[in-house]
């Protein structure tokens, strides 16, 4: 091939080289971006719903649990004859739009640090369970009383224990003081007495007794001492029934520190008759 000479294309084969075409450009939907938006903001609405309703339950349960303690606090005092301004905290268990919503209360728990009663004064606790709000028995109601000395002391002297002058709280005895004359000299006496509840009554069991320095067990003490001793050696019961509604008893007594309990259980019914709620009687002996 001489120079200038301009070389010849190679033929073709006779067969085709085919030509690969480009990928196709792929075009987004004219939606996509409204539905992506919408499916952002979902869950925001719905937690924004459901933190709206669950302040509107606990605001509706706030103001049910206030008005059920204002009221269940109003009735008592009422029923109790006691002044307006009388400290007295109600606590009325569990979630009350349920309780409300099924006509009765669970569980009512009253507490007062110094209530008057009885011609006596004490701190008091009373639990209520199954309490109606349209009418009808309690299911049960039951509670304590605590007194300080001076208070059993007031108590005791129902008793009409002879001789004795003073009561002494300490526990788990409680102690009745006082002295007797014998040969023209005072004799000093102390009672270990056992608080007690027989019936619905108080009671006061002497099992044993210092005289003059020198122990005796009641027996000994009749034994030694003869018609002086009657009346010290005696169970004595004391009924304050009378100062009480005939819908509540004393069931027990317990000797805590220099402080008695008592123990109180009251009957479903005194929700709803009125005989319950008026003071009972003492039966005479």
């Amino acid at each position: 091939m001489g120079v200038g000479d301009t070389e010849r294309y190679p033929e073709l084969s006779g067969q085709d080289h085919p030509t690969v075409p480009l990928p196709p450009v792929a075009q987004a939907p004219s939606d996509a971006t409204p539905a992506a938006s919408t499916v952002k903001r979902w869950p925001w609405v719905l937690g924004v719903a459901i933190v709206l309703l669950a302040g509107a339950v606990v605001g509706a349960e706030f103001l049910a649990r206030g008005l059920v303690t204002d009221t269940i606090r109003a009735e008592v005092l009422k029923a109790m004859s006691l002044p307006d301004d009388q400290q007295l905290e109600v606590d009325a268990r569990g979630i009350m739009l349920p309780q409300l919503i099924g006509g009765s209360l669970d569980d009512v728990r009253l507490s007062s640090n110094s209530v008057s009663f009885a011609g006596l004064t004490g701190a008091v606790d009373i639990e209520v369970k199954g309490v109606p709000l349209r009418g009808g028995p309690l299911q049960s109601a039951t509670g304590s009383v605590r007194l300080d000395e001076s208070q059993f002391t007031t108590l005791v002297a129902k008793a009409d224990l002879p001789m004795v002058e003073k009561i002494d709280v300490d526990a788990p005895n409680v102690t009745a003081l006082g002295s007797f004359s014998l040969f023209g000299a005072q004799i000093p006496l102390s009672l270990t007495l056992v608080p007690g509840v027989i019936d619905g009554d108080l009671t006061v069991e002497p099992v044993s007794a210092t005289v003059a320095g020198a122990e005796f067990d009641m027996r000994q003490l009749r034994d030694q001492f003869g018609s002086i001793a009657d009346g010290l050696t005696e169970t004595r019961r004391i009924c304050i029934a009378d100062q009480l509604p005939a819908g509540i008893r004393i069931t027990d007594l317990d000797v805590q520190g220099d402080d008695i309990v008592a123990y109180l259980s009251a009957d479903g019914e005194i929700a709803s008759d009125p005989a319950l709620r008026a003071n009972g009687t003492c039966p005479a002996r």
